[in-house]
């Protein structure tokens, strides 16, 4: 049950995308995700930027064999000086892509909402607030509540998580390292 908002900003493509993966939640979940590499990738090209800390574990190179490098929507992996990049494309999602990229969470597929239920597990603090994002109708009057305000200005916006800010989304690199991937692509 919510009894509090959740004031924070976070990573909405690392909560709401991540999970489409299908990646089982682990000890290697990624640092951050973006939806755009500054001057390389856009977000209108669909793909989730995935950024790990760098590992040469035994445990780790079983992770991204397994769960990344053989993943169906994987396209490409990127060396930088401490970090892997991943990039994946979510082209069989452009429908949730396009909700995401509009803030209306409330409009995913059927098979996103299970892949983030699956991802996190009902139970999961993290799922209580997900939940009530992805179905803002069972909510709004707890918002409402919460925020002490007329539940129909909820209802009228029609959403109750904020969208993303691209800003924060994109992952942004040295020109150096830039023109490395550039030159690389």
């Amino acid at each position: 049950m919510i009894d509090k908002l959740y004031n924070k900003y976070f990573q909405k493509s690392k909560s709401f995308l991540y999970p489409a993966l299908g990646i089982k939640k682990s000890t290697f979940g990624p640092e951050n995700t973006y939806l755009s590499i500054e001057g390389l990738i856009p977000p209108e090209d669909m793909k989730l930027i995935c950024v790990f800390k760098q590992s040469d574990t035994e445990k780790f190179k079983v992770f991204e064999e397994q769960q990344l490098l053989t993943n169906p929507l994987y396209v490409k992996k990127i060396d930088t000086d401490s970090k892997y990049i991943y990039v994946f494309d979510m082209y069989v999602y452009k429908d949730d892509w396009m909700y995401f990229m509009l803030g209306k969470y409330s409009k995913f597929s059927t098979v996103l909402r299970r892949a983030i239920r699956m991802y996190y597990g009902e139970n999961s603090g993290e799922y209580k607030y997900l939940h009530s994002f992805l179905n803002p109708e069972e909510y709004f009057n707890k918002y409402a509540d919460l925020l002490q305000m007329d539940v129909d200005i909820l209802k009228n916006v029609g959403e109750l998580c904020n969208p993303c800010n691209k800003d924060k989304e994109t992952l942004k690199i040295s020109l150096e390292n830039l023109e490395v991937l550039q030159e690389n692509q």
